[in-house]
């Protein structure tokens, strides 16, 4: 553990990061077994997804703060050596809220001997150097198989690929925390027929995998969460009816470490940011919102935010390895829906995203590397709405906030 303090502070010296993977990387090294030994004695939440995995680890970490003190990963670093570090620097917290990445998860549940697994959803993201959707359900049932009978799962009933992985965990509770991006789950993911969607959910007409009931879900209107005991209601700061859904599932995962829907909700209603999503800040008189679309499931979820907004649309593209360097799932995001909407354009890939919103049908006012130079652009007290995938995003996250 000093040698990994002493790598992360050195990272963090030379401006190379914030030290929490170097950190992790050195202690694994000297203790393969140290996740094992650092988690002893804890109670263990592991959160995953492919979108909403940050925020829903963030909502339970904060509502478990009720109760005692807690290891959280706040800023996410969701593989071993990140949750090392978490670990490390927790040592004595009762509790332990994780985000883990979506192909390191059996590993690092097993590992830490996770008492709950909250697992939201899956979509295709990163495929250059990660694994097609059905691949990851797959060793997600794996997982789920081999759970002892005591891990509880909270799982995403709106979901297929969810269902469909998580359906062979002995313990299930099901939530309704709603599915916006359903191509990657078009077809059956036990014997690959069309599945039907209607009002009620989905189905398949040729297996009968179906979703299942929802103990946990939102309501109509967004604006309460029913539980098994009655609805509860809910005022987040955070937009967004997604984040609804996912302080449903953070609610029921807490219940069963002993925290109140209510008492839960309150403390989700404190949260405005989640490590620079959606904060706001101000550039060249222009007020700014920094938002997160790192895939077409994730910039679907931001079209319920910047549809209705009179902000410039300023988009940001990168393709390093930590996005993935194919960049050509753009050309799945519907925003055709966001036509003739007047936008910037840029990052290091901004030119592959300027062809995609030209031909969307977008109003390109103008492209460039600096995103903000967009703010040359804006009306007079017109706001700018940022969407930047990840490396983008988390650039930007460090020169609003430093």
């Amino acid at each position: 553990m000093a040698a990994g303090r002493a790598a992360s502070m050195a990272s963090r010296l030379l401006g190379r990061g914030r030290g929490q993977v170097i950190g992790g990387r050195v202690m694994l090294k000297l203790d393969p077994r140290l996740l094992e030994q650092l988690s002893a004695g804890m109670d263990v939440t592991a959160v995953s997804a492919t979108n909403g995995k940050s925020t829903t680890t963030r909502m339970i970490a904060e509502a478990l703060r009720t109760r005692g003190p807690v290891a959280h990963n706040l800023t996410g670093a969701n593989m071993a050596p990140g949750v090392a570090t978490a670990l490390a620097d927790h040592r004595k917290a009762p509790y332990a809220a994780l985000e883990i990445d979506e192909a390191h998860l059996p590993a690092v549940a097993k590992a830490t001997g996770a008492a709950r697994l909250v697992l939201i959803n899956l979509s295709r993201d990163q495929l250059d150097r990660g694994s097609e959707v059905k691949m990851l359900a797959e060793r997600w049932r794996q997982m789920a198989a081999q759970l002892p009978s005591q891990t509880e799962v909270f799982a995403n009933a709106d979901d297929p690929m969810v269902v469909w992985a998580a359906q062979a965990a002995p313990n299930i509770t099901w939530v309704g925390c709603g599915q916006w991006w359903t191509e990657d789950s078009a077809l059956c993911p036990e014997c690959g027929a069309a599945l039907r969607r209607d009002q009620a959910g989905w189905s398949c007409p040729r297996c009968g995998l179906a979703r299942p009931p929802a103990e946990w879900f939102v309501a109509p209107d967004a604006a309460h969460i029913v539980t098994p005991a009655g609805a509860v209601p809910i005022r987040l700061a955070l937009p967004g009816r997604f984040n609804v859904g996912n302080a449903a599932i953070a609610a029921a995962a807490v219940q069963a470490a002993g925290v109140a829907p209510e008492l839960a909700v309150k403390a989700f209603e404190r949260i405005s940011d989640v490590d620079g999503r959606y904060v706001r800040a101000c550039v060249d008189g222009h007020e700014t919102r920094l938002l997160l679309g790192k895939n077409p499931a994730s910039w679907t979820e931001m079209m319920e935010l910047v549809a209705p907004s009179e902000a410039l649309l300023v988009t940001v593209l990168n393709a390093r390895g930590a996005d993935g360097r194919d960049p050509s799932w753009i050309w799945d995001v519907p925003f055709e829906r966001l036509a003739p909407r007047r936008c910037w354009v840029a990052g290091e890939r901004r030119f592959d995203l300027a062809v995609r919103l030209d031909t969307a049908g977008l109003d390109i006012a103008g492209v460039s590397l600096d995103p903000f130079d967009a703010a040359g652009v804006a009306a007079e007290g017109q706001g700018l709405d940022v969407v930047a995938n990840y490396t983008a995003f988390q650039e930007l996250r460090a020169r609003l906030v430093p």
